[in-house]
Order: C-alpha cells, then sequence, then structure tokens
C-alpha cells in the first residue's frame, strides 16, 4: 500500500488509462508555458551586453549594463503584484483563464522588446519603453508561478503529485538553459558586431513565437476549480487570507525565502562566484554551470518521487536540516578549489540539497491553502519572499565580498536554512486541503 503522507490520500483513486493520459497531458500543457515565461525573463538578461549600447547611450559600457541590470531588477520586484493579481483571478476566474492572459502577456513583452526602436532612432522614449516591456513581464512571470504549480498540484495524479508537480521546476531550470543556448548558437553563427545591431532580437522573437505555442496548448486544458468555489465569496479574498490563513501565508513566506535564497546562490550567482572568488576563467565556470544545471533539472522528479515516499513535510525538514549544515563547509570548500570537477561536484551536491525543495516547492504550497484562495496563497508568499530573498541573494554576496567579509554570507545562506527548518515543522503531517477538493 503507497506511504500515507501530506500529499496522498487515504485510498489511492483508480485511474483509467484515458484520465491518466488525460491528467499527464495537462501536465505538459501548464508546464510548457511556465518555460517559455522563464526563457523569455532570463534572455534578458544573457542578451544585455548586446543591446545595452542600444537603449543606454553612455561612453562607459559598465554603466550601460548597470541601466540594464536596473530594467531587469525592476521587472523582479514587479513580481508580487503578479502574485497578487494573477492569483486572486486565478481563484475567482479559473486557473486556465490566470494561466492563458499570463503567457499571452509574457509573449506580448517579448514581442515588445523584439521590436524596439533604438534610443538613435526615438530617443529617451527607448529605454523607457523597454522599461514598460520588462514590468509586463515581470507581473506576467509573477503570476506564472502561484497559478501553475495550483494547477499542477489539483490535477497530478494522487500518490505522485510530488512526481509530477517537480516538473514546475524541471521547466523553470530548462527555461534558463535554453536561453543560455539560444544566445551560444548566435554567438557561434554571427559576428560580435551583427549581435550587437540585430541579432540581439532574435531571442526574443523566438520566446513571442514559443509562447504563442504554448497559448494553444494551454487552451485545451480543463478548468480544475469548481464553478461554486469560484463564485463563493472568498474567492481570491486578501482579507479571508490574512485573517484566516496568515499562519500558513507566513509558513509559506519563510521557507520560500530560504529557498529562494539558496536557489539563487546556486544557480544564478554561482557563475560570478566561481570566477570572483574561486578564479576560475569565465569560459570554464560557464561549463561547470551549465552541465550542473542540466544533472540539476534531471533531478527534480527524482526527489519528487522521493517526496511521495517519505512524505512533503519530512523533505522540507531535511532540506532545513543539511542546508544548515552543509551551506557553510561547502561554499568554504568552493572558495578554495582548484578542479573543475571538484567544484562541479561540489555544486551538486549543494543543489541536490536544494532539489528537496524546488522539487515539491509548488505542491508544498499549495496543500498549505483551501482552494478558494490557494492561488492567491501561493502566489502571493512565493513573490513577496522570492523578489526580497532571492532577489537581493547576488546583491548581498557581492556587497559583504566588497565589504572584506564575504563568509558572512555562507552564515547568512546557512542562518536561512534554519528559519526553513524551524517553519517546516508547521506543514502537516498527513492532513491536506488538496484532500478536500480533488
Amino acid at each position: 500500500m503507497a506511504k500515507l503522507d501530506a500529499g496522498s490520500p487515504t485510498v489511492l483513486p483508480h485511474y483509467t488509462a484515458e484520465e491518466r493520459r488525460h491528467r499527464i497531458f495537462a501536465i505538459v500543457a501548464a508546464s510548457s508555458g511556465n518555460l517559455v515565461e522563464w526563457f523569455d525573463f532570463y534572455v534578458y538578461a544573457f542578451t544585455a551586453l548586446y543591446f545595452a549600447a542600444s537603449f543606454f547611450p553612455k561612453e562607459d559600457p559598465t554603466v550601460q549594463l548597470l541601466q540594464a541590470a536596473g530594467v531587469f531588477a525592476a521587472g523582479f520586484l514587479m513580481r508580487p503584484i503578479g502574485g497578487w493579481l494573477f492569483g486572486r483571478l486565478a481563484d475567482r476566474v479559473g486557473r486556465k483563464a490566470s494561466m492563458l492572459i499570463s503567457i499571452s502577456m509574457m509573449c506580448f513583452g517579448s514581442l515588445m522588446v523584439a521590436v524596439l526602436p533604438t534610443y538613435a532612432q526615438i530617443g529617451a522614449l527607448a529605454p523607457f519603453l523597454l522599461l514598460v516591456a520588462r514590468l509586463i513581464q515581470g507581473i506576467s512571470v509573477g503570476g506564472e508561478y502561484g497559478t501553475t504549480a495550483t494547477y499542477m498540484s489539483e490535477v497530478a495524479l494522487r500518490g505522485q503529485r510530488g512526481f509530477f508537480s517537480s516538473f514546475q521546476y524541471v521547466t523553470l531550470i530548462g527555461g534558463q538553459l535554453i536561453a543560455v543556448l539560444v544566445i551560444v548558437v548566435l554567438e557561434t553563427l554571427l559576428t560580435d558586431d551583427q549581435l550587437r545591431a540585430w541579432g540581439w532580437r532574435i531571442p526574443f522573437v523566438v520566446g513571442a513565437v514559443a509562447a504563442v505555442v504554448s497559448i494553444f496548448l494551454r487552451r485545451t486544458l480543463t478548468e480544475t476549480q469548481k464553478t461554486e468555489v469560484r463564485e463563493s465569496k472568498a474567492a481570491g479574498s486578501l482579507g479571508v487570507l490574512f485573517r484566516d490563513h496568515m499562519p500558513a501565508f507566513l509558513t509559506v513566506l519563510g521557507y520560500t525565502a530560504g529557498g529562494s535564497l539558496i536557489f539563487y546562490t546556486f544557480t544564478t550567482y554561482m557563475q560570478k562566484f566561481l570566477v570572483n572568488t574561486a578564479h576560475f576563467p569565465v569560459r570554464t565556470s560557464s561549463y561547470i554551470m551549465t552541465i550542473a544545471l542540466f544533472l540539476y533539472m534531471c533531478m527534480q522528479p527524482l526527489f519528487g518521487a522521493l517526496s511521495d515516499r517519505i512524505g512533503r513535510r519530512n523533505s522540507m525538514l531535511l532540506f532545513g536540516a543539511i542546508g544548515a549544515i552543509c551551506m557553510v563547509p561547502i561554499l568554504k570548500a568552493l572558495q578554495t578549489v582548484s578542479s573543475p570537477f571538484a567544484a562541479g561536484g561540489l555544486i551538486l551536491v549543494a543543489l541536490a540539497i536544494v532539489s528537496l525543495y524546488t522539487s515539491i516547492s509548488g505542491i508544498v504550497k499549495a496543500e498549505m491553502f483551501p482552494p478558494e484562495i490557494r492561488a492567491l496563497g501561493v502566489g502571493l508568499a512565493y513573490a513577496i519572499g522570492n523578489a526580497i530573498f532571492g532577489g537581493s541573494a547576488e546583491f548581498v554576496a557581492l556587497w559583504m565580498k566588497a565589504a572584506g567579509n564575504e563568509q558572512m554570507f555562507y552564515w547568512y545562506v546557512s542562518a536561512m536554512m534554519v528559519v526553513v527548518f524551524l517553519v517546516s515543522l508547521r506543514l502537516p503531517r498527513i492532513a491536506s486541503y488538496l484532500h478536500d477538493d480533488h
């Protein structure tokens, strides 16, 4: 008999072959949009080197990149608004409608960047329009996480919810990897001058086209939220969320803060860490991180399936405990490592620890809230924790390094893992809201 945990009902239902195919296709269709969203969001960071001068006409390239990074950060800070807006929409109108609007906004934002006139053509309006496009994308990606996590948790097969929900992070990481791959291909096929003149626009066109494909896939989805739930007064209500479910909201916010911090530490920041602290060549660090991220992506279903066996609560407690113990030693070892193979191995150990969280990130949050405010609770708590702690990870790490006390960052990450462990004690042992409605 399947092990009972916070994600498994007392008696597992029998699914027909047709229903299994339908639910698995729904997971694919929902997660395809997640891949496109993250591809479009991160391709901006990877192409900024080539388009910065077209929108920010300063003689100093560093100033141009800082201005481009500022626009990127502005998109990041829009996530809480997206989490609230699309969470409310998903709870009041439906998960499917929210996901369709979210991916459509990302498509529009990408296409807008792809065709924007440069500063030389329209002056100061060019960087302003670039900012508008990124704000649109920031709202979109902020709303994508909560709604997709909610939908995938509700449509996934009972007894295998951890496994199937893990594909949210498979596609999230996959979106980043594909963005890197597209840039590498363009750098191989085009000259530096061609990339700066027009080649940087190609990834945004690719993202817009991929978003259209995802829109058609998502149009086939079946709504998982019941009509009477959508029409209830509590649906998508901030008042109900904060009045009746504040403990759950703070719990999700707590482990999202630590989870996002460690995720960005060992993904987006780690390449810079390998160059600036471990003193690897840029190309070597790129190879290390590309391979590590690919293997990390492949880990997600394995750790998701593990949570189906040992329980979501136990997975999160292990994440907090092992993370608190191991982060300082791993980061100290990476600081002095000289072999790229040793560096890759240490990063993979860290990413395996992170996988205890990322593989079940969506499902464990969804299980904390009832259906009428599930998308709002998941999306808003994630967006706030991610924007504050995940978004600041690189800045805090570099600031502490510049202050001559880089190891303080290691202890900061470890301390946040202690927070994760403590708030994970509040996770349900067996009961789950998902048992009641799906």
